[in-house]
């Protein structure tokens, strides 16, 4: 027995979290069970009442909100109905009767639309039917209130509908005085909708208050809108006392005039003034304390026993393993990110662990990586400065202005140096990296202004560009390489005149920028070597291409940089992608 207890012992010190979580966890579900099961037994018999009125009043307001939102619905048909005869040019038109006729299939509950004049004259209905002979239409009740108040909506008390020949529907008459356009000029008319009342009853139908309750609607008045025992009503077979619900519009009250206990809720429909009365007899309401006792009972044993083997189990699978990854974690703080101990445990732990792993790797690659790209980017501004003033460049340039000086073309001498001091003035930009579109292009086209008095007419050249991307933001000298690259290995050697178009545009919310030549192009293995970095020439840009492209996609990301195009003896298209921007956000350095 001594060496039993020391065994439980040392078992409960070598899981002390496991211990701890079971038995307080377990202990405070046990006590929660235990003092709600015992509030719920002593305060249900006091309490089952109120939560009956609460229960019925519920049902009774979501009988209100379902008959509201019918009505509600209805009447944006009539008023639909009202615009539609409003606008038509004429009461008889085909087109207005093809408009009215579509409200009716779509909507199966509308038995009619009609106009009527003043007198009761019938002008237009639909579905077009008959009238019946002596039908008094000009007696009936909602025929009166939209003669009596034009401007307003008035909803009849439900009855069968008997202006037309057919069927005898019962139905709610919606009417309102309008006018509307005859052949001899305006006429003073009263509109008529049908609704079937079937829709109404059903809404009162669906609801059950207990084995024998039900709910009723009565009117303003007292009149009864709907019973579910409505012929009894008529017949005399049934009363209901109808005039406490008519002094109040909402509340609940117990009713013991009859030979049984009920209890009566009232709400009122605000757009109609109808009274919807709920009716719960008592002995359906309270359970036995008996059956609720074995309830109680039973929940606390079941649910004790449940949550002991529940937490037991899981407090084994999360104890070990949340120290491991603790540790593991200790080890990471302590700058340590060689960490790479796979933990066993429960699915979650085992998931937080592998997030984990996955998260210190991706910091050791992060940091290496941004070692890598601060040291790239380093030396592509380097190669940038390097390159804003090309020595070969400038030598060809004042060679030319030499040449051309001796031969007395000044005018050309004036453009060329212009454009020289243009296009250094554009490639310091007082130290910046980052330009605005118009200046990167307003620089490329003083570099082609000079390139074309050297090679004379050897090319010809358009810049071209929306007004909406002039103002956006770009590093610098892009476009230079580009360009040089299609007059020294496109354009240089072929017989003919080449051409270079250059565009600025907006795609796809990316800027775009285009050079184009028809000169030599390339073939697609020196086109991804071109990308890739590996293709030697003679000449050509001090940045070269690669360089352009790995500063864009340093900048802004992969998913910006360079696309080549070409084809031999077609040409050569380079798309340069970048974000739209009109601030410094991103600029380089």
């Amino acid at each position: 027995m001594r060496k039993l207890l020391v065994g439980v012992v040392d078992s409960v010190k070598a899981k002390s979290i496991q211990f701890i979580i079971t038995t307080s966890f377990t202990l405070v579900t046990v006590l929660v069970v235990l003092f709600v099961g015992v509030m719920l037994y002593s305060k249900f018999t006091e309490t089952a009442e109120q939560n009956a009125y609460l229960n019925t009043q519920q049902i009774l307001e979501q009988v209100k909100y379902n008959l509201d939102s019918y009505l509600n619905g209805t009447t944006q048909i009539f008023e639909l109905v009202d615009d539609k005869i409003r606008r038509s040019q004429s009461i008889s038109s085909e087109k207005l009767n093809e408009q009215l006729e579509a409200i009716v299939e779509t909507r199966k509950d509308i038995v009619s639309i009609a106009v009527f004049s003043r007198k009761g004259e019938l002008l237009m209905g639909t579905p077009a039917r008959a009238m019946r002979k002596n039908s008094k239409l000009t007696d009936q009740s909602w025929f009166q209130s939209a003669i009596d108040d034009p401007n307003n909506l008035s909803f009849s008390l439900p009855h069968i509908q008997n202006l037309f020949k057919g069927e005898y529907t019962w139905v709610v008459s919606m009417s309102r005085g309008i006018t509307v356009k005859g052949p001899s000029g305006d006429v003073q008319a009263v509109l008529l909708v049908d609704v079937n009342f079937k829709e109404i009853d059903d809404l009162c139908q669906r609801v059950g208050l207990g084995k024998k309750g039900y709910v009723y609607i009565i009117d303003l008045v007292g009149n009864i809108v709907y019973h579910p025992q409505q012929q009894l009503i008529y017949v005399g077979l049934k009363n209901e006392n109808r005039s406490l619900p008519l002094k109040y519009s909402y509340g609940s009250y117990v009713d013991d005039s009859g030979k049984e206990k009920r209890l009566i809720t009232i709400k009122t429909v605000d757009q109609l003034g109808w009274k919807i009365i709920g009716v719960s007899y008592m002995d359906d309401i309270a359970t036995t304390k008996s059956e609720i006792s074995r309830f109680l009972i039973w929940l606390l044993i079941v649910v004790s026993i449940i949550v002991l083997f529940v937490l037991s189990y899981i407090s084994a699978k999360i104890s070990r393993p949340i120290k491991m990854l603790e540790r593991s974690m200790e080890r990471v703080e302590q700058g340590d990110f060689t960490v790479n101990e796979p933990i066993r445990g429960s699915h979650e732990v085992e998931q937080l662990s592998l997030r984990f792993h996955l998260m210190v790797a991706k910091v050791r690659e992060l940091m290496s990586q941004i070692i890598r790209e601060q040291e790239a980017k380093r030396k592509s501004e380097l190669e940038v400065l390097q390159a804003q003033i090309h020595p070969h460049f400038l030598y060809n340039t004042l060679n030319s202005v030499v040449r051309m000086v001796g031969i007395g073309k000044n005018e050309d001498v004036i453009t060329t140096i212009t454009s020289l001091s243009k296009l250094f003035r554009i490639s310091l930009s007082r130290g910046k990296s980052v330009i605005t579109v118009q200046e990167e292009l307003e620089h490329v086209r003083h570099y082609l202004i000079i390139q074309k008095m050297r090679y004379k007419q050897k090319f010809a050249y358009w810049i071209e560009a929306q007004e909406e991307v002039l103002s956006c933001r770009t590093p610098k000298l892009l476009l230079q390489p580009i360009v040089e690259n299609a007059i020294y290995h496109g354009i240089e050697h072929m017989a003919d005149p080449g051409e270079i178009h250059v565009s600025a545009s907006l795609c796809d919310g990316k800027v775009l920028l285009q050079v184009r030549d028809n000169g030599l192009g390339m073939s697609p293995d020196v086109r991804e070597r071109v990308l890739a970095g590996t293709y030697k020439s003679e000449g050509g840009s001090g940045v070269g291409i690669r360089n352009v492209h790995e500063r864009i996609r340093l900048s802004f990301g992969d998913e910006y940089g360079l696309e080549i195009e070409s084809e031999l003896e077609v040409g050569t298209v380079v798309n340069v992608w970048i974000p739209c921007r009109r601030d410094d956000e991103g600029q380089e350095g």
